[in-house]
């Protein structure tokens, strides 16, 4: 699984770091053996608000051989887009420092029985929702920002 970080950002408002991913319905990002292809959807409304929201992230990514906190909330202060930070393991490094600012989570109708959880051990976290979109084939898209 590819773990990177992206840079997009909204006109005006300050960066913000957001982790996004697909996931089971029992929240796992790939199941016991690996494999995460049961999120692939077939239905082209799925497919084309996921693009969306991935669109602004096509600016430039920026790979790193180790998680440094520090780094990432100096990229946040520069950044004039906002960042996302893909991978669950990376995730939890980011999510363990405060540094996610959104989650967002495509929760696919399967139960995979565990693997890579969304999120990591341990974490605890106060949240608004920011938006909820469903889709007719069962996958459902969950959006929410970390209060502060």
């Amino acid at each position: 699984m590819c773990e990177t970080v992206n840079l997009q950002h909204m006109e005006g408002e300050m960066a913000k770091l957001i982790y996004s991913m697909l996931t089971s319905l029992d929240i796992y990002t790939e199941d016991v053996h690996g494999d995460f292809g049961w999120g692939a959807s077939e239905d082209e409304a799925v497919h084309a608000y996921i693009n969306a929201l991935a669109e602004p992230c096509s600016a430039q990514t920026r790979i790193e051989r180790a998680f440094d906190p520090d780094i990432v909330r100096q990229l946040k202060a520069d950044a004039e887009r906002d960042m996302s930070i893909d991978g669950p393991e990376l995730a939890a490094q980011a999510i363990h420092a405060g540094l996610v600012d959104e989650f967002q989570m495509i929760i696919c109708p399967v139960i995979v029985g565990g693997g890579k959880r969304f999120f990591p051990a341990g974490a605890r976290l106060d949240l608004a929702r920011v938006e909820e979109r469903r889709f007719g084939n069962g996958v459902v898209v969950l959006r929410y920002a970390v209060r502060s």
